[in-house]
């Protein structure tokens, strides 16, 4: 896979990737949802174990050296990837649900409402 204009590919476009990827490994039976989902969340975890004991860290991550950021960056990317794949093996149009689901939140939350206050 070439990196070059990748920053722009959709949900569905990285869909179809990881679709092709697991079809030359023969991986689809592995891909069962709740594989998948046993992955995802112990890739959580691993992204977790990346912010244990920093406490609170800055927006932007100002103080993080490169590589930890790079590595942050491999672990989301991790979990992402395991979401996109769960999606689309049980059937879900992931960009289409998250953006139904962002306009209930708009209607559950709307402008000026503050659901962390006490």
């Amino acid at each position: 896979m070439e990196e070059e204009g990748m920053e722009d590919i959709s949900l569905k476009e990285l869909a179809k990737k990881l679709d092709e990827f697991a079809k030359a490994r023969d991986w689809q039976n592995y891909h069962t949802p709740r594989n998948l989902l046993l992955a995802m969340v112990g890739e959580v975890g691993e992204v977790s174990e990346i912010f244990q004991w920093r406490g609170e860290v800055e927006k932007g991550l100002a103080n993080w050296e490169e590589s930890e950021k790079e590595h942050l960056g491999e672990e989301l990317s991790d979990v992402l990837l395991y979401l996109i794949r769960l999606a689309d093996i049980c059937g879900i149009d992931l960009p289409h649900a998250a953006t139904k689901k962002l306009l209930k939140n708009a209607i559950k939350y709307p402008p000026n409402s503050n659901p962390f206050s006490s």
